[in-house]
């Protein structure tokens, strides 16, 4: 969909695409034999055949050039010295080795080399984007990047260049991001002007309701527009971080087995700061779709035992290495409940991450879990209480502390990484699970936070039937299932295919919707046990490719188990795919284990149905 492009409009508009505003520009020299050379006259320039945007760039800036395809510059010396080409081009600093060589003088180009970004036609809210990122951007910062690796003497691969330059990749990646969710910020807080300009123009008389109808539509389109966005950025952020996430995984696997202790130190930071870019992001969207009111409940089944267990499992590595004591305690009479464990674990990882972030060596966490009496039949409340010996909080600060981007104490004062939103988020969804939170604290001795829930009981049958656990481990259930990989993205497709084949799985790569129902439509029944279908895909997504395999006739190949791996991770999204007829959702970045378990569970629930068919 996006893809590198010299800038060219004549070739961009002949081959059905659009170009962005140039992304950087560097100048070029003319290496040659003669003493003298005037770019207007006509030349036969010999350039390596495999450079498109070099040759755009003189088709498009000196039309009366004649054109040879060479293998390398070196091949391009050669065709010059020997009279088949006058002259090749490179960039400055290479031009210097061949300067005064074997009589080459170097000689600049009037006209410098602009290279863009390229989308495909009909992509506008695309181009749009890319546009702002590249505004947003420090003019200087791609052009002397990309300068350096295109004046480079050997050619290499992008491989060697990001293994060469591995810090400045990620420091361009984590710019990239940081001024998406700038842009991200800028709209929202338009969007909040808007909503806010509509609620004034509705305490109006009754000669302005025509006006307000106006405003309010406005309104109502910034919100879908905000939306829409959102939804667009939640899949091209989680796209690249699953590649950087997923290759560092595989990089951990790799080195199990080697004594690189500095380089397993390396990716291990690597790791963290991925996840903590992860982290920001999902904090920021999840804000933004608070705001604009479309987080909803998703109820499930839990027990309160093991979602603190969960919790306790995430922190006690942090809590072992910082010489934190972490314990917890649980003093309930109905431990199976309904509720939305996903926002529940969300709310006191926030609560627990930021104990742990201001609790010195050292010091303590600890957590009691009670159940209060509860006058509603059929519902409990459980109140938790966290409490840390850290740093505490000033009184002032507390009456702000639930309030949007705000932070005591800065990343540059107290080094340690924060966006000020987990707070916030925390008191959104405890408001939005009808639940009450509070806070004491005092400066040197510590924090405690009391968050009170509502949560329906789980009925005996519901809980005995779903809490049953299967002896078969994850492996024992996976061993040698053969997986139909509908996938577009070659980086993503590598990643899945590792860790699906470190597991014991077979696997089988498709490109898009088509290709996948094309698969199942001509291979006999159980070639495959089950599909992974991402849903963004060209040519046919994956809800449509899902849906017709479906209508197949052959029923064993039309109710073969399919679950979604994309980076759609919205409960929405989530939704969506089992409308269409999926059996199960895994959000990218891809988390290896629930990975794993997704696949198990939805293979073993698949042999259970089948069982009970043959019954």
């Amino acid at each position: 969909m996006i893809f590198y492009a010299g800038r060219n409009p004549y070739f961009a508009e002949q081959n059905g695409y659009a170009l962005t505003n140039t992304a950087w520009t560097y100048s070029l020299m003319a290496v040659t034999d003669e003493k003298n050379f005037d770019e207007d006259r006509v030349y036969t320039v010999a350039v390596p055949k495999e450079k498109e945007a070099l040759k755009q760039y003189i088709a498009f800036s000196y039309p009366q050039w004649k054109l040879v395809d060479c293998d390398s510059l070196d091949d391009a010396a050669d065709m010059v010295i020997q009279e088949k080409a006058d002259c090749f081009l490179m960039g400055a600093s290479q031009a210097l080795i061949y300067d005064n060589r074997q009589n080459f003088k170097s000689f600049p180009l009037t006209k410098t080399m602009e290279a863009c970004f390229a989308v495909r036609g009909g992509e506008g809210s695309l181009l749009s984007i890319l546009n702002k990122t590249l505004k947003a951007m420090p003019s200087d910062m791609l052009t002397s990047a990309l300068a350096i690796y295109d004046s480079t003497v050997d050619k290499v691969t992008f491989s060697d260049f990001l293994k060469d330059n591995i810090l400045a990749f990620f420091v361009t990646a984590g710019f990239f991001v940081f001024s998406i969710i700038s842009i991200i910020l800028v709209l929202l807080r338009k969007a909040r002007k808007a909503e806010a300009a509509a609620k004034l123009a509705a305490n109006d008389t009754q000669k302005l309701n025509d006006k307000l109808e106006i405003a309010l539509k406005k309104a109502e389109d910034a919100s879908l527009a905000k939306t829409r966005f959102l939804n667009n950025m939640s899949h091209d952020i989680r796209t690249p971080m699953n590649a950087i996430l997923g290759y560092a995984q595989l990089m951990e696997d790799e080195l199990k087995e080697k004594d690189l202790p500095e380089t397993s130190e390396y990716l291990k930071k690597l790791q963290q700061s991925g996840n903590l870019l992860l982290s920001i992001i999902n904090n920021v969207l999840d804000m933004a779709r608070i705001e604009s009111g479309r987080m909803e409940i998703d109820e499930n089944y839990g027990m309160i035992e093991d979602i603190w267990q969960t919790l306790f499992e995430i922190f006690d590595d942090e809590a072992k290495k910082k010489n934190i004591a972490l314990h917890y305690t649980i003093n309930v009479e109905h431990e199976h409940i309904l509720t939305d464990v996903t926002k529940v674990k969300e709310i006191f990882v926030n609560i627990l991450s930021n104990a742990m972030k201001y609790t010195p060596s050292g010091g303590s966490v600890m957590i009691n879990v009670d159940e209060l009496p509860c006058s509603e039949p059929g519902y409990m409340i459980v109140r938790t209480r966290v409490s840390d010996t850290g740093i505490g909080m000033s009184q002032e600060y507390l009456t702000n502390i639930f309030e949007a981007f705000t932070r005591e104490r800065n990343t540059t004062k107290s080094k340690i990484a924060g966006t000020g939103l987990g707070m916030s988020i925390v008191k959104k969804y405890v408001e939005l699970l009808g639940g009450t939170i509070d806070v004491e604290s005092e400066l040197g001795k510590g924090s405690t936070f009391t968050v009170t829930l509502k949560h329906k009981i789980a009925d005996e049958n519901y809980y005995v039937k779903n809490y049953a656990e299967n002896p078969e481990t994850y492996s024992e259930i996976l061993k040698d299932r053969k997986i139909l990989l509908a996938e577009d993205n070659d980086l993503n497709a590598e990643i899945a295919e590792a860790i699906l084949e470190r597991a014991g799985l077979k696997t089988e790569r498709v490109e898009d919707g088509i290709q996948c129902v094309n698969k199942i439509e001509k291979m006999p029944a159980g070639t495959y046990d089950m599909i992974l279908m991402d849903i963004q895909m060209p040519k046919m997504n994956g809800y449509k490719a899902t849906q017709a395999i479906r209508r197949l006739p052959d029923k064993d190949k039309a109710y073969i188990p399919i679950v979604a791996m994309t980076a759609n991770a919205f409960e929405e999204d989530k939704r969506d795919a089992f409308a269409a007829g999926m059996n199960g959702h895994i959000a990218k970045p891809i988390q290896v284990d629930k990975l794993l378990s997704t696949l198990a569970e939805v293979w073993g629930k698949e042999m259970t149905d089948e069982t009970d068919c043959h019954m």
